[in-house]
């Protein structure tokens, strides 16, 4: 949590009791009696709900995704759950697009060819230029039409959009499947939430369906992606490279590890301080409204009796 939004907090009254750690046992025990929890990449369980008892009205996903979160549990204890979407989209538009550009001219590896004094990189790598080529973006929410729209206006990019629930693609091309979608894109970059229809969405028949040396960018949600078909993927040069933001846990010394060709970040996406200060203060806001009495509109739940 940004100090602003800290500072938010106190200048309305309420205390906030700062969690050290994600153990189980130590958020249960910081959680007793608590009237409203922010959670950020921990999510919140059913034990924990439960430990809060029953002062707990709201717990505010800090930034959009909100699937770690218990809604079951929670509409059952009648907590509300929101989240705060769109605050960090920048942040993570931006990433997406330094993480395309860095993949597709494979300046990481280049990087540490130069500190190894290794020669010759330049004459057997293959790099590629974005402009011109085709994207498809997966999940057409805040971040996913601002990445559009950024391809777009800054390298010429054809954009195709794969999005169920999207009533208007801004002018793009929606695509009748994913599949459609794959085997023309040259950079395909994932917005979409995690839902039980989106786990795994990249798997092994959605990357045979890919553009031969296709490049995958994830800024989204690690369980999108099939970690071994990926791996699979990159070793027959069906996906030419990854730049993956989001992954399982040990990924990067696993087999994804072992090609020069893709790009490990540590969830940088929304964590610039700008993106830190506007979602901190909007769940604050949440929490705020929750407890007066106010239902946030970014609510994800409604709980039986919630305004008691």
């Amino acid at each position: 949590m940004h100090k602003a939004a800290l500072d938010m907090l106190a200048d309305a009254g309420v205390e906030a009791v700062i969690c050290p750690d994600t153990a189980p046992e130590t958020v249960a025990r910081l959680a007793a009696g608590v009237d409203a929890v922010i959670t950020r990449d921990a999510g919140f369980g059913a034990a924990a709900m439960r430990a809060a008892g029953p002062s707990l009205r709201v717990v505010v996903a800090h930034g959009a995704g909100h699937d770690a979160i218990d809604k079951a549990a929670a509409t059952e204890l009648g907590i509300l759950v929101c989240n705060t979407p769109g605050a960090n989209a920048r942040s993570v538009m931006e990433l997406t697009l330094g993480l395309a550009i860095a993949a597709a001219r494979k300046i990481p590896a280049a990087d540490r060819a130069e500190r190894g004094g290794e020669a010759g990189f330049r004459a057997r790598a293959v790099t590629a230029e974005l402009s011109g080529k085709t994207a498809l973006v997966v999940g057409w929410g805040h971040i996913g039409q601002g990445v559009g729209r950024m391809l777009h206006d800054a390298f010429g990019m054809e954009i195709l959009v794969h999005s169920p629930r999207a009533r208007d693609t801004g002018g793009f091309e929606p695509v009748a499947t994913l599949a459609d979608g794959l085997s023309r894109a040259d950079l395909i970059t994932l917005h979409t939430p995690m839902r039980p229809e989106t786990e795994g969405l990249i798997g092994a028949a959605a990357l045979a369906a890919c553009k031969p040396g296709a490049i995958l960018v994830n800024t989204a949600r690690a369980g999108l992606v099939d970690e071994a078909a990926l791996a699979r993927a990159l070793a027959s040069g069906r996906i030419g490279a990854a730049a993956l933001d989001v992954y399982g846990p040990g990924a990067p010394q696993g087999p994804l590890g072992r090609f020069e060709q893709v790009i490990f970040t540590p969830h940088l996406g929304g964590s610039t301080p700008e993106a830190m200060i506007r979602v901190g203060q909007g769940s604050v806001a949440h929490v705020l409204d929750a407890l007066s009495g106010k239902r946030p509109a970014t609510a994800q739940n409604d709980p039986k009796g919630w305004n008691r």
